[in-house]
């Protein structure tokens, strides 16, 4: 899966945030006491690595993650500067809640935070859905003949 590269200034994330609205989810920056939930739920419907990724941004001063809550239920999340300053993700929305425009809401709520704190741009590592992030927000691939910054990362090898 390829890098991309977003645009903080593209007229594009105007019309995300729009979308973002529409769609009324509430997101929120997470609290530190709720570390534990927030790793918990990313590893239990995610990965090990998501929930590492999480607990970095939780260790960032303002927390680098931002959650979507209703009800008191966790309905998905979304990080930025964990793998790597300028990062956005990971982020993940609940199966049984996607197609509300919760990852949109994220998505947009993440980039414009990061705009906010001085970043030009925005880079994906290792982008899985490159349709949604190149329709929803300007994303390009970033040419590179490698895997980029998780070339070599190791990861879990199952047990037998």
């Amino acid at each position: 899966m390829p890098d991309l590269l977003v645009s903080l200034y593209s007229t594009e994330l105007a019309d995300l945030k729009q979308k973002a609205a529409d769609a009324g989810i509430s997101v929120r920056p997470a609290l530190p006491p709720e570390l534990h939930l927030v790793t918990g739920w990313v590893r239990e419907r995610f990965s090990q690595n998501w929930a590492s990724e999480v607990t970095v941004a939780f260790s960032r001063q303002p927390v680098a993650c931002l959650i979507s809550v209703e009800g008191g239920r966790l309905l998905g999340f979304a990080c930025y500067d964990t793998t790597a300053r300028g990062f956005f993700g990971p982020t993940g929305v609940d199966p049984e809640m996607r197609g509300r425009g919760i990852g949109v809401a994220l998505f947009s709520a993440c980039l414009l935070t990061m705009k906010a704190l001085g970043h030009a741009y925005a880079f994906i590592g290792d982008a899985g859905p490159v349709d949604f992030y190149a329709k929803t927000a300007g994303a390009i691939t970033i040419p590179a003949p490698d895997r980029g910054i998780y070339e070599g990362m190791l990861r879990s090898t199952p047990i037998i």
